[in-house]
């Protein structure tokens, strides 16, 4: 059988899961899919998911580093800002960026310095 690529799961690092979840869960309205810890007191690894979008957050020291930049390509980002606005998340007040390559960016940031950029591209 041929293969076949299908799909990226990016792993972001996190620190402080309180605050991971706030942002992705409460915030960005993201589903934990599962989590995992080795034992009680091991780091947790979590899948988390967004309508086709899915997103591995980690503790594991050697999974991920921290800043990391993920694009993410939308339909209806301005209905996206609209919901996070209304959400009064105190740490972010995103908006929207034009850019010269033909996208309408809004990007956040996460608590553990990793930006996400939903990306939508123009139509002509």
């Amino acid at each position: 059988m041929p293969s076949l690529l299908q799909r990226t799961i990016p792993v972001l690092r996190m620190f402080d899961v309180a605050k991971a979840r706030e942002f992705y869960i409460d915030y960005l309205g993201f589903k934990v899919e599962f989590e995992h810890r080795f034992h009680d007191d091991a780091p947790l690894f979590m899948g988390i998911s967004r309508d086709g979008l899915m997103l591995y957050l980690s503790e594991h020291h050697g999974d991920g580093s921290p800043g990391v930049h993920v694009v993410v390509e939308t339909t209806g980002v301005d209905d996206l800002l609209e919901e996070l606005k209304s959400k009064h998340y105190r740490y972010m007040n995103p908006g929207i960026q034009d850019q010269e390559w033909g996208t309408r960016e809004l990007g956040v940031v996460d608590p553990s310095g990793n930006k996400i950029c939903f990306s939508e591209r123009k139509r002509s």
